[in-house]
């Protein structure tokens, strides 16, 4: 794709792509990044473009994904602040300290227990905190794929650890909310 292509494209694509992502984020600025970095990645795209029957089909569900993903870094930045200030206000006990720990460690055991490929996406994505697209890169992997994968891997996580309170400790039904 030539340069001036590329500019037509971005030319007959922004609003369209800039309604969508402000519908998801509700942020002015925000959707403009949205907009603006999924041109950056249709343009690293290059040649590639030219496999897919509609680039604008393309386009518009990369800027939903890319806001999904905002709209969940968002929502985990939320929670570890209000995290954060719970755990300022009040101090654990020794008990609840322990327990935490625990818990902990029988969902890293859980981790460690899964098959290899499995393992490394939720590591990536659950502990390193990366992105499905870093993850994608990474591994190989297509976005969508990882997506489900990741998915079907926390739920078995909270079934083993629900399976394993249930078993272990008797602590109430085995539908304890974990993840």
């Amino acid at each position: 794709m030539t340069k001036s292509d590329f500019n037509l494209l971005v030319h007959q694509l922004s609003r369209k792509l800039y309604g969508h992502a402000f519908r998801i984020l509700a942020n002015t600025v925000e959707a403009e990044d949205a907009v603006q970095e999924v041109f950056i990645k249709l343009w690293n795209m290059g040649s590639k473009l030219e496999g897919y029957n509609s680039i604008e089909a393309l386009s518009i569900t990369m800027t939903k994904n890319y806001c999904i993903d905002q709209l969940r870094k968002r929502k985990r930045t939320i929670l570890e602040v209000s995290n954060n200030q719970e755990y300022k206000n009040v101090s654990p006990s020794p008990a609840e300290q322990l327990e935490s720990r625990e818990d902990n460690q029988i969902i890293f055991e859980i981790i460690e227990q899964m098959p290899a490929a499995q393992r490394q996406i939720v590591t990536l994505r659950e502990i390193e905190g990366l992105t499905y697209e870093e993850i994608s890169a990474k591994t190989g992997q297509n976005v969508n794929a990882l997506r489900v994968a990741i998915s079907r891997a926390r739920k078995l996580i909270k079934d083993e650890f629900n399976k394993y309170h249930y078993e272990h400790k008797g602590i109430g039904k085995p539908s304890r909310k974990v993840l």
